[in-house]
């Protein structure tokens, strides 16, 4: 197998890769048409993302189809499973809005990641948008719906602090960053009629060890999902 050289670039390439297979589960079964081809298209943005940066940590198939769940480098936070839509609208609100701050500073910052980041932060601007609006329509919706939302926003919480623990061989502010995600997040949930979720969001009761290659439990049954016809039928093509 291809070793893997760039700490960073499999980081942030896991994240998409991962979180686009969770958005792609709703194949078929979204609430909606315009859902279907909406969250479709956030997975596609996210897979072309992961495709240029696991390829600059290795082969991209490779670390894709081969790896075992211990050397994946991705958060927890987007391996969590879909759960109903306002769990995945939530999960979406809370990465989106810190990979749409990352990658634009990432953009403006001399690198390895500039030009992609340039390109990604126009895509992850719309699956931003996507989110924070589906937050307000849902979290100001129904009584239904307002408690749904404010069911996931309370058990996704814990997964958040995991995103703003330093990746080596990022330079960036990350005590910045996570001030600004939170003065964004708060005001699309004072928006939407929702509270911040209570609880750690590090150390206690947090999660937190993605980064380090330690997983939930239904990140297993995802990732045999995701490498079963690969494995099944190895050098295949067609």
């Amino acid at each position: 197998m291809t070793t893997t050289v760039n700490t960073p670039a499999l980081a942030l390439g896991d994240d998409a890769l991962v979180l686009s297979h969770r958005l792609a589960e709703w194949a078929g079964h979204a609430p909606v048409l315009e859902e279907e081809v909406a969250l479709a298209n956030i997975a596609l943005d996210l897979l072309g993302q992961a495709r240029v940066l696991l390829s600059l940590a290795g082969d991209e198939d490779e670390l894709a189809y081969l790896r075992e769940e211990r050397s994946f480098r991705n958060l927890q936070l987007v391996e969590q499973p879909n759960g109903d839509f306002a769990h995945t609208i939530v999960r979406q609100l809370y990465f989106s809005t810190y990979q749409h701050l990352l990658y634009a500073e990432l953009a403006t910052t001399a690198g390895p990641f500039t030009g992609l980041a340039a390109k990604a932060v126009k895509e992850v601007a719309y699956h931003r948008d996507h989110a924070e609006q589906w937050t307000v329509r849902l979290g100001d919706g129904t009584e239904e719906s307002h408690r749904r939302m404010r069911r996931a926003g309370a058990a996704l919480w814990r997964y958040t602090g995991e995103m703003f623990q330093p990746v080596e061989g990022l330079a960036v502010d990350w005590a910045a960053l996570e001030a600004s995600w939170l003065e964004s997040l708060t005001s699309v949930l004072e928006w939407a009629t929702l509270p911040v979720p209570e609880g750690p969001r590090t150390g206690g009761w947090a999660a937190g060890a993605g980064r380090q290659g330690l997983h939930t439990e239904p990140f297993g049954r995802m990732l045999a999902e995701m490498q079963h016809l690969h494995r099944s039928h190895p050098g295949a093509s067609w």
